[in-house]
């Protein structure tokens, strides 16, 4: 049984998978998500009523490039307000095992995957090396710590980390380690991913500031154009509810 990705987008006017990522991910079950954001006072009966035919036609649209290199494929399609929230609970509700940030990338040279405090390493190669392509020679594992005497425990997690890639079948002249100093993990996280064509990174825990700012993933892929690979970290969460609101 092949892994699971959440490819999400936005409707009803969804910004185009660049061929790559589509290629890339076809090895993998995929689930196409459409979000159609509803202003407030929208109720959600009332939008598909309206807009459900032509959104789930656009999803079919979507899901046709994956079709046609033999993928696994279903959609979901949510009205509602809260994007996360809905990203989430499909995610769960589908038992994706990541999901994807996308960005208009048109080549994969260099991956850059940020380490969380606490080594884990069981699910990161996996997605990395979806992403590979016979042009990417770097893959760079990253930890920002916050002053030299985390350094000691930074340079631990990145090394123990490249050992775990190595014994996977990685090449090891093609994974590299690199540290960044600092109390602003996030700043140092996107300053580093302009350098890179892509990013894979363990899923970070919701914020009060994701809402009005956007979360991780949403600031490396806009503000550095590299997508992302979120790799969800708990995979026997269930939740009840319906993600419509």
């Amino acid at each position: 049984m092949s892994d699971t990705i959440l490819v999400p987008f936005e409707l009803p006017d969804p910004k185009p998978l660049p061929s790559i990522l589509i290629e890339d991910l076809s090895s993998l079950d995929i689930v196409i998500m459409g979000h159609y954001g509803l202003p407030e006072q929208t109720p959600v009966s009332s939008a598909r009523d309206q807009f459900e035919a032509e959104a789930q036609n656009t999803l079919d649209g979507l899901a046709q490039p994956f079709l046609e290199r033999g993928a696994s494929v279903r959609t979901r399609l949510v009205f509602g307000k809260d994007r996360p929230a809905a990203i989430d609970q499909v995610a769960i509700e589908e038992g994706c095992d990541a999901e994807l940030d996308p960005a208009p990338t048109e080549s994969i040279e260099k991956i850059l995957v940020p380490l969380p405090d606490v080594a884990e390493f069981s699910r990161l190669p996996e997605f990395v090396d979806v992403l590979c392509e016979d042009t990417t020679n770097r893959i760079t594992l990253f930890h920002v710590v916050e002053g030299e005497e985390d350094r000691q425990e930074g340079e631990r997690i990145v090394t123990e980390t490249r050992e775990g890639m190595i014994d996977a079948g990685f090449d090891a002249e093609n994974v590299d380690t690199r540290l960044a100093e600092g109390d602003e993990h996030d700043t140092e996280i996107i300053r580093v991913a302009a350098e890179y064509n892509a990013v894979v990174m363990y899923e970070v825990e919701s914020r009060l500031g994701d809402r009005i700012f956007g979360t991780l993933p949403d600031r490396i892929a806009s503000e550095t154009g590299d997508p992302v690979i979120i790799v969800r970290r708990d995979y026997e969460r269930r939740v009840s509810g319906k993600v419509d609101e």
